[in-house]
């Protein structure tokens, strides 16, 4: 197949987004096909295939996507390890750090905070599905529900930090630096660390697999890995 006229579809989990459009810019523009793309929640890009939707690549959790391995939804030998980004705190620019150098100096930062934004596991992402078990296991349940601020997107909650309506805000690192006035004060410290990996394959109902395979290579070409760098990913391969 000409993967210069060949059109594709992309369902993506929503954290990439930024990434993911700039890549997917490069391909057309160096020759390759138009890309649609669309961006959710792990939780949103699952039900979409549950009712039935389809695209030709698929990026969503590499548990996800090594499901639909599993049952056959995906071009045999086409799943490849995309990326990772961590779960992390995030205050506004300009602001003293809170201590995230420790358990016990996190637990005191939230415990003292006087809101607290954070992704909203009800959404279905996968930084808000850890983080309300997070919350429950550190006995710290009371304490959000009293100063917590639930946000539909990890965008949301650095916004919300950005622009002061919180103190501190809790979700994934790539969303917070796609935030101007939100800064990065580090991942959840050890051994509360959570990481977000991310995989891509491509739908055994493609018409066009070779162009697929095409953006999927461009995706986790090294020379691309500053890109994924500066949107606060890390390799599929480093925690």
């Amino acid at each position: 197949m000409d993967v210069r006229v060949a059109k594709l579809t992309l369902l993506c989990a929503r954290s990439m987004h930024r990434v993911v459009r700039q890549l997917v810019d490069d391909f057309t523009r160096a020759g390759g096909c138009e890309v649609a793309a669309t961006f959710g929640t792990v939780g949103a890009v699952q039900a979409k295939l549950d009712a039935g939707e389809t695209a030709d690549i698929i990026i969503s959790s590499a548990a996800a996507v090594a499901r639909l391995e599993e049952d056959g939804r995906l071009v045999a030998g086409s799943r490849k390890p995309i990326a990772r980004t961590l779960v992390g705190v995030c205050a506004r620019e300009g602001a003293a750090a809170p201590d995230i150098s420790t358990p016990e100096g996190f637990r005191h930062t939230l415990e003292h905070a006087n809101r607290i934004a954070f992704s909203d596991a009800a959404v279905g992402g996968s930084a808000g599905i850890y983080l309300a078990r997070l919350f429950a296991e550190m006995g710290l349940s009371e304490t959000i529900r009293q100063n917590g601020m639930p946000q539909q997107s990890g965008v949301e909650v650095a916004t919300r930090v950005a622009d002061g309506t919180a103190d501190i805000g809790l979700t994934l690192i790539a969303e917070i630096m796609s935030v101007a006035g939100a800064r990065v004060v580090g991942p959840l410290p050890s051994p509360l660390g959570h990481d977000a990996a991310y995989s891509a394959g491509i739908s055994a109902l493609s018409p066009a697999p070779e162009a697929a395979r095409a953006l999927i290579a461009r995706f986790i070409d090294p020379a691309n890995r500053g890109a994924w760098q500066a949107a606060g990913f890390v390799p599929p391969e480093a925690a």
